[in-house]
């Protein structure tokens, strides 16, 4: 494709990237607002959680639900040196905005983040790369949670069968993605077979498609060995950081409105708070429907409930708490996608200024 092209190209995924949300936006506040709310909780007790809150407290709940979608741009900075805050912040937003498009929604919403990064002159390796990055940061860190969590109610001297079951279960699976990624990178030799192998099974399957085969070999995957190295000895930290910050802060919403609508620490702690979050993270993270809708309220509400809260309060404070962590991202994404091409000029401009490779 020439650079000619590129324009023209960068047009048309804006516009697809903008239906795509829009639509998404739409289907989604529809679904809330007609099947599923009235099933959890009728929009009377839901208006009286809100107006019964003061202004301090309606206040600590909004800055929690604003640094929650502020800390979305800091895992991809961290794992795609050279780009900015805002630019990775609208990618991230856009791309969590179009999970909840349908099921196996991840795989549509790395596409999307992919476009737009593409789009912004980044070469398709450092996407690839940090796009890889993230996902097994995030997937590392929803996994370690309920062990953590575990052991924290362990401590503050509580219990709960379905935490210690989900626990065993995370943690089987992280040693498992642990041990993947240690195979992966422990060797350039091994990563060339493992490449090899793995382009031979892919272009095995694409062949009963009808498809050609791949275009890449273990040399490629060697190289991307390295690479991911590299980055990972520079910039774990901010990665670990960032990765944290982006689940920490889902939870302090959570736990802000849960003690703004009146379940307090007597009724549910914040070892128990954690404990039911950590666990719901991992269900909702199963891809049976978009976005763990149904699995994350019915589970986080039995939970806090068990533990001791306040039924009345528990329900609201959950409805509120899922309001705030995905209508507002969804919101935020779908604004993201419809203006991202205004960041693409500058954005370019500064790459090609620097010298990064790959533009």
């Amino acid at each position: 494709m020439s650079d000619a092209d590129t324009p023209g190209l960068a047009k048309r995924n804006s516009r697809l990237i903008t239906a795509a949300l829009t639509l998404a936006s739409v289907i989604l506040v529809a679904v809330i607002l007609a099947l599923f709310l009235p099933r959890v909780v009728s929009y009377e007790d839901v208006w009286r959680a809100f107006r019964d809150l003061s202004w301090l407290e309606l206040a600590a709940v909004m800055a929690a639900a604003v640094l929650n979608v502020l800390t979305y741009g800091p895992s991809l900075m961290a794992a795609l040196p050279g780009i900015r805050y805002r630019p990775a912040l609208a990618a991230t937003l856009a791309s969590q905005a179009s999970t909840y498009i349908a099921p196996g929604g991840p795989t549509v919403g790395l596409g999307i983040a992919f476009l737009m990064l593409r789009a912004w002159g980044f070469a398709k390796r450092r996407i690839t790369l940090a796009l890889g990055l993230v996902t097994v940061g995030n997937q590392l860190a929803t996994l370690a949670f309920p062990p953590v969590a575990l052991v924290i109610l362990l401590v503050a001297g509580g219990r709960n069968p379905l935490l210690e079951t989900v626990s065993v279960i995370g943690l089987a699976l992280l040693l498992l993605l642990l041990t993947l990624v240690v195979f992966s990178l422990h060797s350039e030799s091994l990563a060339c077979r493992v490449g090899d192998a793995g382009a031979a099974v892919v272009s095995a399957v694409l062949r009963l498609l009808r498809r050609p085969p791949v275009g890449w070999s273990g040399e490629d995957f060697a190289r991307f060995r390295g690479e991911a190295l590299d980055l990972l000895r520079k910039r774990w930290h901010w990665l670990t950081f960032g990765t944290l910050a982006g689940h920490l802060s889902v939870f302090l919403v959570l736990l802000v409105t849960l003690r703004a609508v009146g379940v307090d620490g007597d009724q549910v702690s914040l070892a128990q708070a954690f404990a039911a979050w950590s666990v719901v993270r991992v269900l909702g993270a199963i891809p049976i429907l978009p976005g763990g809708f149904g699995v994350v309220e019915v589970g986080l509400t039995t939970a806090l409930v068990g533990f001791g809260g306040d039924e009345a309060g528990v329900v609201a404070s959950v409805v509120v708490y899922r309001f705030l962590t995905v209508g507002v991202p969804l919101v935020c994404g779908a604004i993201a996608g419809a203006l991202w091409r205004r960041h693409h000029p500058r954005e370019a401009e500064e790459l090609r200024a620097t010298g990064v490779p790959g533009t």
